[in-house]
């Protein structure tokens, strides 16, 4: 489901400037926690890339605002955007200190895959309403 809302994006926002999504998947295989898994993200993140994270002590939005957040990273001049999406654990502390942003799809604690479902759906949300289409209305 995600790679379609994912292939949606790219094909909706590269005309305006957005995309392509990258996603990158990171595992502590050896189990050692928050910690060693904060390490294994911030390697994945691209240098010089904003960092949002996904957690529940983030920031609640509506759509519209959501894109007018890519909108204004963009225009910035922003590359890059990292969503960070922690383990079952949550987002290490000092991760979560370096994050440009933080969004939280509610109160609700999500299973990180649906979570990436989620951002999925709401970054093609974001390039429709960015790209004027009736999409976000539906």
């Amino acid at each position: 489901m995600a790679d379609d809302y994912y292939t949606r994006f790219d094909r909706t926002g590269r005309p305006l400037g957005l995309g392509p999504v990258a996603e990158i998947e990171v595992e502590d295989k050896k189990n050692l926690g928050m910690a060693a898994e904060a390490v294994l993200l911030e390697r994945a993140i691209p240098t010089g890339a904003l960092i949002a994270t996904l957690d529940e002590r983030g920031k609640v939005i509506s759509s519209p605002e959501f894109a007018d957040h890519l909108a204004k990273w963009r225009d910035g001049g922003r590359q890059d955007v990292a969503f960070v999406i922690g383990g079952a654990d949550g987002i290490d502390p000092s991760l979560r200190a370096k994050a440009d942003f933080s969004l939280s799809f509610g109160q609700m604690v999500w299973p990180h895959m649906l979570v990436r479902v989620m951002l999925a759906e709401q970054l093609y949300r974001a390039a429709t309403i960015l790209g004027g289409s009736p999409y976000h209305r539906v």
